[in-house]
């Protein structure tokens, strides 16, 4: 078996999940949150985070923002995913929100998706640069557009989230919200070690 060069990091592989009395909290903070939270709050949320994060991404020098950071895991993070750059944080949320855009269109239209959703299957390739703050914007817009356009997002039907469980269309609009906000914690987590590492010239 080939070994990792020295700068790639040994971490868990993607889909592993959480350790468990992680998951149980991160279960009661979600559920919790989405039993007081109603439509225009979570659409609140959702301008809000994507927002700042478009203008965190956005004072990036394009090097640094396309600059993998290896950082120490937050709590909700799964081990595979702390050593991203900003862009691919960015690329990792557009890939969420239009999946969960999706999800929310086919509930409302008493459709399950076809495939199983899957933490693993939504991680950024590396190498995404800076043209992806103008795609993560669009697809935030394309969200709150396709929930505004739901009458009733309590849905009978269920689509099943691997760490939440089965969420009607609510569920996964607030969980949009609740997901922008850890990874916009992850990017000011990534800009902080950024701002510690020399520069080329130092």
């Amino acid at each position: 078996m080939t070994s990792l060069p020295p700068t790639s990091p040994r971490l868990a592989p993607p889909g592993a999940g959480l350790p468990k009395p992680e998951l149980l909290v991160a279960n009661l903070m979600f559920h919790g949150g989405r039993m007081f939270t109603g439509r225009g709050q979570a659409e609140a949320m959702i301008h809000a985070e994507c927002d700042a994060l478009i203008a965190l991404a956005g004072d990036c020098d394009p090097a640094a923002g396309a600059r993998p950071v290896l950082i120490p895991r937050l709590p909700g993070l799964e081990d595979s995913s702390r050593h991203w750059s900003v862009f691919m944080t960015l690329e990792h949320l557009r890939i969420v929100n239009a999946a969960v855009t999706e999800t929310i269109g086919l509930l409302a239209a008493g459709q399950i998706p076809a495939q199983p959703a899957s933490t693993a299957a939504v991680k950024p390739a590396p190498g995404i640069d800076a043209r992806v703050i103008k795609a993560f914007g669009r697809g935030c817009n394309e969200l709150t557009l396709a929930a505004a356009a739901v009458p009733e997002l309590r849905t009978a039907h269920r689509f099943p989230h691997p760490w939440f469980g089965p969420l009607d269309a609510a569920g996964w609009y607030f969980l949009a919200a609740f997901h922008l906000r850890l990874h916009r914690r992850q990017v000011e987590t990534i800009l902080r070690h950024l701002a510690l590492k020399p520069t080329a010239a130092a």
